[in-house]
């Protein structure tokens, strides 16, 4: 009773995830499997009166429970306990969660592996392996399948894929270890389960043998308590062998019972004391009903029918059925209650494939619809990963419809890499072709970069530089060998270009540094009230101006403060602005005309010109718009604006006019003075 209640306190401690249960034996575990029941029955069993009047308790517990329809929480009771009755350390299994391991990534479900085997029993963690093991090898040969693809979209030939993933590496290691370590421990467990197997049958034998044996009637019962007590201390025997071991022991221990009917003094005191026993296991079984924890309660159930078939004998005939079907009816409310568990389970289990076709829609949305440009296929990538693990992460779906799922998942998300793979394979031949073009871009950069040229090859390398820009990328492997050969190539002719600007660059810093002297002084300069002499003062400093040639260019705001200053004291002089742009103007042509270079006067001329036609122009739309303003007054502000921009214009014109009657005077003034000096060379002549 001590040892039955330890039990029972173990159990109420055990914790287990409640999943539903994988029927499938220990990977490379051999077990020994006699036919137990057919060899340890009594030979003559004709010559035994007493068996054939006795019904075996056993038998007619399996009997009712072959003919319950819902009998499948027998078998999978009947199944857990062989399991932990081959080794107490195995019920551990009970306690170690089985995670979520279709959720976890290959690095962590490497990390979980490494973790159980490093804490864990080997012979409690084989489901957790197993499960941990298909979810890798599921995951690896996606992943393998799409770096094929990739490889062979890349114009690699498929025989010659190979892909080292140092997952998989650790992965093969761990698992190894499991493996080592797991043989290790069912070879050594083998040979004593097989000799405890032994034991056990031997056990049987002698108890065969009792009913035979003519002796006192106590001596034949203290053996069989002799016999029991070995029967318990036996040790464990293989799992396959487990159920019919102790069938074949129950049906000759009951056996001997009814032999004890000579002596019913000694039977019915141990009848008593079983029904009394197994009175209280069903107490215990019918209060799991109201156990909140569903593990705790199946646990605990697992080791009421365990104490119930391996610490219990048989009771009185008239009992046995009676107490059986209360235990019977107790764990099929267990049963009912986890069936309804599972239900509730298979509803989420619903939602959750629901959730996965969802999100395998939007991968196959994405996979019908997958960019053409890098950008954008950069993206969709970033998009699938994050619905990879949002579908890996939605849980459990029904098994009926779980490679179905997976299959789909795959098919989704190999659609968006062979298309993915496509464009770039298409890519690759444009990066080729863009690489074919910049390398004549680099040699004609080469052959000009010594070019002294300068006015020629300039607008060349800029035209370079302009169409390498405009090429898309080339293959990673000559990216950063061809720019840099190119950008060489090009700094090395501007770096020559910018060190002859910079001699001339020298002599426009000069310019600006007089420049700035005669700002200077200009800024110091004051009228003396003689109006013809404070004129010709300020001709000289627009001479001296103008004589020192070009600046830099982002000097130039220089002119415009020099010109403010002219402007405002020939307005002191009562100099008009038209009066005072001729008159600067009368300078610049003073200068063209000491310089005798028609060209220079022909382009002053073409410029003028311009000017001319622009106003023009100008005036031509103003008087146009005034048209719109006919029936407006004059008060108008448009109006107004349209006017004073008008009269501008106007002004404009004529001073652009008078300028182009200095330069005809000057050209005509130039042509005579050349007319008369070949006058005088034909004379000579």
């Amino acid at each position: 009773m001590q040892e039955n209640d330890r039990k029972l306190q173990q159990a109420e401690g055990g914790k287990e995830e409640i999943t539903e249960r994988t029927k499938t034996p220990l990977e490379g575990t051999e077990q020994a499997n006699p036919e137990v029941s057919e060899q340890t029955v009594p030979e003559k069993e004709e010559e035994k009166q007493p068996e054939k009047e006795t019904v075996s308790e056993t038998k007619d517990e399996e009997t009712s429970a072959k003919n319950d329809d819902s009998n499948d929480h027998l078998d999978e009771i009947d199944e857990s306990n062989a399991e932990d009755a081959e080794d107490t350390e195995n019920e551990k299994r009970h306690t170690i969660p089985m995670l979520d391991y279709h959720s976890m990534s290959m690095e962590n479900l490497v990390g979980e592996l490494q973790r159980l085997v490093k804490n864990e029993k080997v012979q409690a963690i084989n489901k957790h392996v197993s499960a941990i093991k298909y979810e890798f090898d599921q995951k690896f040969q996606d992943f393998l399948d799409e770096k094929k693809e990739e490889f062979v979209s890349k114009g690699g030939n498929e025989i010659d894929f190979r892909y080292n993933s140092v997952a998989k590496r650790q992965f093969n290691e761990v698992y190894s270890d499991f493996r080592e370590k797991r043989d290790q421990y069912y070879k050594q467990l083998d040979q004593s389960l097989k000799t405890n197997l032994k034991n056990r049958l031997e056990i049987i034998e002698e108890l065969k043998g009792l009913i035979d044996i003519e002796e006192d009637i106590n001596t034949t019962y203290n053996n069989f308590k002799d016999l029991q007590h070995r029967w318990r201390n036996a040790g464990p025997v293989p799992r396959t062998n487990y159920n019919d071991v102790w069938r074949t022991y129950h049906h000759h221990m009951e056996i001997f019972y009814d032999f004890l009917h000579l002596n019913r003094e000694l039977r019915d005191l141990d009848f008593k004391h079983n029904l009394e026993e197994k009175q209280k296991l069903v107490e215990r079984a019918e209060a799991l009903a109201d156990e909140p924890d569903l593990n705790k309660a199946f646990r605990e159930l697992q080791t009421l029918h365990k104490i119930w078939k391996e610490d219990i004998g048989p009771v009185a005939k008239e009992h046995r059925e009676e107490i059986w079907e209360k235990f019977s009816n107790a764990t099929k409310a267990m049963h009912l209650r986890r069936q309804e568990h599972f239900q509730e389970l298979e509803k989420v289990y619903e939602k959750n494939y629901e959730k996965k076709q969802e999100i395998i829609a939007s991968i196959t949305s994405i996979s019908e619809n997958v960019a053409n440009n890098h950008r954008g296929i950069q993206q969709q990538i970033k998009e699938v990963e994050a619905l990879r693990d949002s579908f890996f992460k939605a849980g459990k779906v029904p098994q009926k419809v779980n490679e179905e799922t997976w299959d789909q998942f795959k098919q989704s998300v190999r659609k968006f890499n062979r298309t993915k793979n496509a464009f770039y394979k298409n890519q690759k031949k444009e990066q080729q072709e863009n690489l074919e073009k910049k390398k004549e871009l680099l040699e004609l950069a080469i052959s000009l970069k010594d070019s002294d040229d300068w006015a020629e090859v300039t607008p060349q390398m800029k035209r370079i530089q302009r169409d390498w820009k405009k090429i898309g990328h080339v293959p990673r492997k000559y990216s950063d060998k061809i720019w840099k050969e190119f950008k060489d190539a090009c700094n090395h002719y501007f770096d020559r270009l910018h060190s002859e600007k910079n001699e001339a660059h020298q002599e426009e810093f000069e310019n600006f540094k007089k420049k700035s002297e005669c700002l200077d002084r200009l800024k110091e300069f004051q009228l003396s009230g003689d109006k013809k002499k404070d004129i010709e003062d300020i001709k000289a400093f627009l001479s001296e101006w103008k004589q020192y040639g070009r600046i830099p260019y982002n000097k130039k705001h220089i002119n415009s403060k020099f010109n403010k200053i002219v402007d405002a004291l020939l307005k002191k002089l009562g100099v008009g602005k038209q009066q005072s742009e001729l008159l600067k103007y009368g300078n610049k042509v003073q200068e063209l005309a000491k310089t005798e270079d028609n060209y220079a006067i022909g382009n002053e001329r073409v410029f003028v010109k311009r000017k001319i036609d622009e106003v023009k122009s100008e005036i031509r739309q103003l008087e146009n718009n005034l048209q719109f303003f006919s029936n407006d007054s004059e008060d108008n502000p448009l109006v107004k604006e349209v006017i004073n921009n008008l009269n501008k214009q106007k002004e404009a014109l004529q001073t652009w006019k008078e300028k182009m009657k200095n330069l005809n005077i000057l050209e005509h003034k130039l042509n005579k003075e050349s007319e008369e000096e070949e006058t005088e060379s034909s004379e000579e002549e």
